[in-house]
């Protein structure tokens, strides 16, 4: 039966903005309290998805949430209307105002694990919400996270899902950022590889000084328990701790992997070597050959890697054996990374052509082309019992940008997020691409 990797690419929220809330993400900092333009940010993604899928790859879409979220306002002790919660929090505490506005569910990298059937004891698709308990505002995301994955993979005989990890530093989980899969077919047993940034109990393992280490050890096992991985299809690699203390926040800032082959910077591990090894020998028991393409620090400098997003690109297999790279026009922009990537299409390897695009807002709030999509390997069926309402076609892009031009504002700053305003349009505006998407209620506002 025919596989394919499916990129649920997330569509960027209204109250898209810069609020600088996502401590260890250099771009997210730099780029505090600068205006956004969410109408812009909206259409820069949906010409990512429409192009790819263009270009002939399975593309879909997922959901962004609703903001600002007063039901977590609420639990923090604001009180009255709706507009009243709004406007206390502006008065009182406009920091957890502007975290219960932030648009961070358009990185959908973050949004869950998710384990192919072919790699799974029960033969399903496992899906896991990320907790993202590292980050207040983006801790409030899973509830509706996995309500909106529900109503997108609904069939329980070929979807599982799972709820988020414990919400506690010791099983802090970043989901498909810190995940990848490497297989010879998308359909065939692969193997799963899992990148940590600590240990919660065994201190053997270092830690960054600086910037917080996002993914434990402990969150990603779990994952793989509740999934049903065996232990000969799953590898787990520690991120160097001092690469997270230049801003490689998650393991996709640092590398990316797809297919049997392996993108990434020479320090982006701990004990690469051993790492190396294991995933080679893993993949060759399940027909695979392992290709690793290691980037120099002489070419490239974790520096570079940060500034230019290099590896949180799409690596994606075409028909001819080869693969593509997405990559942000920051790339372009940096002249060592695009002369390094020059030289890397030209060389006759692996990697062929790269393919650049603009998405200055996302990159601006620091996330690039692969913080903006979450990868799904199905085989036909499973694709067929998808929610058939998420799969981008030519009409739904066409529907979609005329959603957006609709209800997005052009311009976003930290003033604008203290209008009531602003909440009922986020929810006219949701409550119509519900129906566009076929999603059903998975709204706070549509389900109390």
């Amino acid at each position: 039966m025919k596989s394919c990797e499916v990129n649920f690419d997330g569509l960027v929220g209204p109250t898209h903005n810069y609020g600088g809330l996502s401590y260890g993400n250099v771009a997210s900092q730099s780029n505090s309290q600068q205006s956004s333009n969410p109408k812009e940010a909206a259409l820069q993604g949906l010409a990512k998805m429409k192009a790819l899928m263009d270009m002939g790859f399975v593309q879909g879409v997922l959901a962004p949430q609703e903001r600002p979220d007063v039901g977590a306002l609420r639990s923090l002790g604001f009180s009255g209307t709706d507009a009243q919660v709004i406007e206390q929090a502006a008065k009182q505490a406009m920091p957890l105002l502007v975290a219960s506005c932030s648009a961070s569910s358009m990185w959908v990298a973050n949004a869950a694990t998710v384990s192919p059937s072919a790699d799974t004891a029960d033969g399903r698709v496992h899906f896991t919400a990320a907790n993202l308990n590292c980050k207040y505002h983006r801790s409030i995301e899973h509830p509706t996270t996995s309500r909106v994955l529900g109503a997108m993979f609904a069939d329980q005989k070929h979807f599982a899902h799972h709820a988020a990890l414990p919400a506690v530093a010791q099983f802090g989980d970043e989901g498909a950022a810190n995940h990848t899969r490497f297989c010879r077919d998308y359909g065939e047993a692969g193997v799963e590889f899992f990148v940590f940034g600590r240990s919660a109990f065994d201190t053997r393992y270092p830690a960054p000084q600086k910037y917080p280490a996002r993914q434990t050890l402990e969150a990603s096992q779990a994952v793989a328990r509740l999934h049903g991985l065996s232990d000969d299809g799953v590898v787990y690699a520690q991120q160097n701790p001092s690469v997270i203390d230049q801003g490689v926040f998650h393991n996709d800032v640092i590398a990316v992997g797809n297919g049997e082959a392996l993108f990434y910077h020479e320090d982006a591990f701990l004990d690469t070597e051993q790492m190396l090894a294991e995933l080679s020998t893993k993949l060759a028991k399940r027909g695979g050959q392992f290709k690793a393409i290691c980037v120099p620090r002489s070419q490239v400098s974790v520096e570079d890697a940060v500034r230019s997003y290099l590896f949180n690109s799409q690596l994606l297999s075409r028909a001819d054996g080869s693969m593509l790279l997405i990559v942000p026009q920051e790339c372009q922009n940096n002249e060592r990374v695009w002369q390094y990537l020059q030289t890397l299409t030209s060389s006759g390897g692996l990697i062929r052509e790269v393919k650049v695009f603009d998405l200055k807002q996302s990159m601006q709030n620091g996330g690039g082309p692969a913080c903006l999509r979450l990868r799904v390997a199905l085989n036909e069926t499973e694709l067929a019992a998808v929610n058939p309402g998420v799969i981008m076609t030519a009409p739904l892009y066409g529907s979609l940008t005329q959603w957006v031009e609709k209800h997005y504002r052009d311009r976003m700053t930290e003033n604008d997020l203290a209008d009531p305003q602003l909440l009922l349009e986020c929810r006219t505006a949701l409550d119509e691409l519900t129906q566009i998407l076929k999603l059903g209620a998975v709204y706070p506002f549509q389900i109390n």
